[in-house]
């Protein structure tokens, strides 16, 4: 596999202190990679990196072999890459179905000019836009929530909804954050499966924060752990429960007589 997304000696200062110090990484294309680490770890901020929200002190982060290094997310929405959030970010007095059909970029209807001298291609836009979003539904099983307004759903319903969006568009990667928390656990097995349906039936690549480590466990391979701003490790789950390293890292020492203890991971990085 190539690597879709290169992370190369990345910084992040905050003044004095280094969120991010020096961290190399990469994830390769069609995997499903995650990043786990300590409250502070820097996972978030790396994220925040990757997704444009802003630029690295120092270093290159590449997507696809291009430097993408410091643009801001909407060019990056435009080359593929995508991102959920921990707290899902729906458009709450419109119907999921809208919510959907906001999705895909330069659409005529958003120009007044085609609007008014060009009605026909506009629907015929809408009309494909729209039949997109029915598929995307039925995809997630969640047709039935199809007019509800997307303001009332539940925290789970919403991020499948947020799900739903990244397949409205090509997307060539999907950074993940957090996607479990404030789901029940019936629509977290519905997430967890959507997220590996589109990996393996349409090649999605997923970078994934979470600290659910059932999650992590089922859905990551390979798994990377972060410490003090910087890569610790990476490889199978397993093998990261076992790590010595690791386990210090979360616990300040080995916990007696339990090597493999899965290490919890905080919300707030």
């Amino acid at each position: 596999m190539n690597a879709i997304i290169d992370v190369r000696d990345v910084t992040k200062r905050f003044g004095g202190f280094h969120a991010v110090d020096e961290c190399t990484l990469s994830i390769q294309q069609g995997s499903i990679t995650g990043l786990i680490g300590p409250n502070g770890a820097g996972k978030t901020t790396l994220f925040n990196m990757v997704a444009g929200t802003f630029a690295p002190t120092t270093g290159q982060i590449l997507l696809d072999g291009e430097d993408v290094t410091g643009l801001p997310a909407h060019e990056l929405f435009s080359r593929g890459l995508l991102r959920t959030f921990q707290i899902a970010h729906e458009f709450s007095h419109m119907t999921v179905t809208e919510n959907l059909m906001m999705v895909p970029a330069a659409q005529s209807g958003e120009n007044i000019v085609s609007a008014w001298l060009q009605p026909g291609r506009v629907a015929q836009e809408e009309t494909q836009v729209r039949r997109k979003a029915e598929e995307v539904l039925d995809f997630l099983k969640i047709t039935h929530v199809k007019n509800e307004l997307a303001g009332n759903l539940s925290g789970g319903q919403k991020k499948l909804l947020e799900l739903g969006r990244t397949m409205m568009v090509d997307a060539k990667v999907v950074l993940l954050d957090e996607i479990a928390a404030g789901v029940n656990k019936t629509l977290l097995l519905d997430l967890v499966d959507n997220i590996e349906r589109l990996n393996r039936e349409l090649n999605y690549t997923f970078f994934v924060i979470e600290h659910d480590m059932d999650m992590i466990a089922r859905l990551c391979d390979p798994v990377i752990v972060m410490a003090a701003g910087s890569v610790m490790t990476q490889g199978h789950i397993e093998d990261i429960q076992k790590n010595e390293a690791v386990i210090e890292a979360y616990f300040g020492g080995s916990p007696t007589g339990n090597a493999t203890t899965t290490p919890p991971v905080e919300a707030q990085t």
